[in-house]
């Protein structure tokens, strides 16, 4: 019997949870008060059967409750109901008013569907979601809407003009807020009568925001009074009159002047652009067809402009992010030969052509991003990548224009395009490159290297800059600045299987730190002759020691040449104008091997489970900079070095210390100079003991022993 009533009790309560599901209807949000002529919202749930109707609650019963929900239909009701099946558990539902909301001008307006008061509607609404014309889930919308109010007269399409502050008053009552209205406690309102300027008289709004300025400060000429005033008056006292008051946008009275009509909001046009004579710092450079040519800046709040003139004299590097959705039609990540070989104006009448380069981009890491490249992917071709402009120029001048395009096939979906584009402006012919110094380096500046072919081109010497993950493949170069000691690498994933060929291994490694190092010789001071190899030094390469085993056993690899330094000694030679001019007087760059092996221990025993599992390793660089100096002091004399106590580094006690100035360890100005005032000095002290009491005394007191 027990086991009859357990059975008949999980079937009630099996029957009770079906009913449950299929009544479990919510509708989200639950209740809406709104004020526009639409609302949405949407239902969840067990929505198979389900039926929606529209009822109006207003007015209320008379108790002020809510009628229970039914699933009869308001036809009279002027909202419409519609719904959008969005999953099979979700209904988007919207609720819109089918009436217009215009204000009625007047008792007799006859216009249909027009609102005689401003609160044109005031109505409860309620959708009830139904399941065999049983009411499953309510949603009440509480909708509180006014009408609109359209101006009477046609719209004119005059601009307001707004007077010039400089000559005319612009908001002389600043908390005249009301058009129409008294504002209450504003004093220079027009709008109020003087019986109601009786009733907060005493109260009106002081300061700017009330039309009055504070107390007048006491520097002002017709502010001090008889009675009061400090003891400059009047001598340093400000002349201005009252009226000059700059919150009211009176600063001194004079004529009304029309102002000029200037260009409202609208995006400034690039005026054609003039021949120049010649150019100056800052000019804009103008093409053949009186054109500025332009190149994608950065603004100063970080966008793009596509269509920005290029200032002469003004380096500039940017970047710009554009994310494809299909392949570009047009510039400029689309551009042909043509549009690039533009003929610009010299400065002095003349032309120059654009000379342009094309090279592929094999490694689109540094451009592409956000996408992985499949198969299926159409691409994109020959989108530009990068536009590396060259300007060289002498005097006011250009008298020449290189232009390297960098050109690729990126994905034509879903990628994020990083473009750069950079302009610098070198100072004679095509050898000629920023120079780091005049004539000796300056810290700071960009350390010049150079390989040997007829004469002397520029070869970079770089360190790494890692980005984003730090991996070698992604990993960017900086270039080496003089006098700054660095460190710098990045990682490079190496598997087990990686590790049983360690002769691979080396050569990857020493593949990488040769490209950061393309150069043979360095240029011993700042603005180097390259067609001289006096200017230059041979880059001393250490050797390697070969005599490593060429394979490793158990995920070990030893004389790999993770580590690469390089040390430069330099000398101040000269001082010219009070900056030292230093010169490279050697250059030693050295490798330094490390063994790489696989570890398992510790918590991530991946790398030797997996033979294709890889183990992240550093390969780094570093830069000493040594400065040998140089003694400019004047050599000892034999006094000096004989008799120690003279010493002044030797001794507490330093004798010629005490006639600092007029030694020549004084160099703050010419020994002539210094001499010439400590005599002057000295001359003036004894002139002084002369003509003073204390030796006026000594001479009476000799005279009258004398007598």
């Amino acid at each position: 019997m027990a086991y009859i009533l357990s059975t008949l009790c999980a079937w009630i309560c099996f029957i009770v949870l079906i009913k449950d599901a299929k009544s479990n209807l919510i509708f989200q949000p639950a209740f809406i008060v709104t004020s526009g002529p639409g609302v949405s919202a949407f239902l969840l749930g067990n929505i198979s059967g389900i039926s929606l109707t529209l009822s109006s609650l207003s007015p209320l019963n008379s108790s002020g409750r809510l009628p229970p929900a039914t699933c009869s239909e308001d036809l009279t009701t002027d909202w419409v109901l519609t719904q959008d099946l969005v999953d099979k558990t979700t209904v988007q539902l919207q609720v819109r008013l089918n009436r217009s909301l215009i204000l009625c001008r007047n008792n007799n307006d006859t216009t249909a569907d027009c609102c005689p008061e401003p609160l044109c509607l005031l109505e409860i609404l309620r959708v009830s979601a139904c399941l065999e014309n049983t009411p499953q889930a309510s949603l009440l919308i509480q909708a509180r809407i006014y009408a609109q109010v359209y101006p009477s007269d046609p719209v004119s399409e005059n601009k307001t003009v707004i007077p010039n502050q400089v000559f005319q008053p612009l908001g002389s009552c600043p908390c005249d807020l009301t058009s129409g209205v008294c504002d209450v406690r504003c004093c220079c309102d027009k709008d109020c009568s003087p019986e109601a300027l009786k009733l907060f008289v005493s109260h009106c709004l002081t300061g700017p925001f009330g039309g009055e300025v504070s107390l007048l400060p006491d520097y002002l000429c017709h502010a001090q009074t008889v009675e009061k005033y400090p003891d400059w008056f009047p001598f340093l006292c400000v002349v201005s009159q009252p009226d000059n008051n700059p919150f009211l946008g009176l600063f001194y009275g004079g004529d009304t002047i029309t102002p000029e009509p200037r260009p409202s909001f609208q995006t400034p046009v690039l005026s054609a652009a003039l021949p120049k004579d010649n150019y100056r710092q800052g000019d804009p450079i103008s093409t053949t067809s009186d054109q500025y040519i332009t190149i994608p800046q950065n603004s100063l709040i970080g966008q793009c402009v596509d269509h920005a003139p290029v200032a002469f004299l003004k380096d500039f590097q940017a970047q710009c992010v554009t994310h494809l959705l299909s392949c570009p039609t047009g510039p400029p990540l689309q551009t042909t030969l043509t549009e690039m070989k533009v003929q610009v104006r010299d400065g002095q009448r003349g032309v120059v052509t654009v000379d342009v380069t094309d090279e592929m981009a094999v490694d689109l890491s540094p451009f592409v991003s956000g996408s992985v490249v499949e198969d299926l992917v159409s691409l994109c071709e020959n989108v530009t990548l990068a536009l590396d402009y060259k300007f060289f120029w002498k005097g006011n001048r250009l008298t020449n224009i290189t232009l390297t395009r960098t050109l690729g096939n990126v994905p034509s979906v879903n990628v994020a395009l990083t473009s750069r584009y950079s302009v610098v402006f070198l100072n004679g012919d095509a050898l000629s490159q920023p120079i780091s110094g005049n004539p000796g380096y300056q810290v700071g500046r960009l350390v010049i290297g150079g390989v040997e072919d007829t004469v002397i081109y520029r070869a970079p010497i770089s360190l790494w800059k890692p980005v984003s993950s730090g991996l070698c493949d992604s990993a960017e170069m900086r270039p080496v600045l003089f006098g700054e000691n660095s460190t710098s690498g990045c990682l490079l994933p190496v598997s087990l299987q990686n590790l049983t060929q360690c002769s691979q291994v080396r050569e990857t490694v020493a593949s990488l730190q040769r490209a950061l190092i393309t150069a043979t010789h360095i240029a011993k001071n700042g603005n180097p002759n390259f067609r001289s190899l006096t200017d230059w030094l041979n880059i001393t390469f250490v050797e390697l020691n070969t005599s490593q085993p060429v394979e490793g056993g158990n995920g070990t690899c030893s004389g790999i040449p993770s580590h690469r330094h390089i040390h430069i000694v330099s000398i101040a030679k000269q001082v010219m104008g009070g900056l030292p001019q230093r010169e490279i007087q050697g250059v030693e760059i050295s490798d330094h091997v490390s063994t790489w092996k696989s570890e398992c221990g510790g918590g991530d025993p991946n790398p030797c489970v997996g033979p294709f599992v890889t183990q992240l390793f550093p390969v780094t660089i570093s830069i000493t900079f040594t400065d040998i100096t140089i003694n400019t002091a004047p050599p000892k004399t034999r006094f000096q070095i004989n008799f120690t106590e003279y010493d002044c580094e030797r001794n507490d006690v330093c004798w010629p210390q005490l006639a600092f100035p007029v030694t020549r360890y004084y160099t703050g100005e010419s020994y002539s100079l210094s001499l010439a005032k400590g005599l002057t000095l000295v001359f003036f002290f004894i002139a002084a003991s002369v003509l003073g009491k204390p030796w006026k005394q000594i001479r009476q007191a000799w005279g009258s022993a004398s007598i």
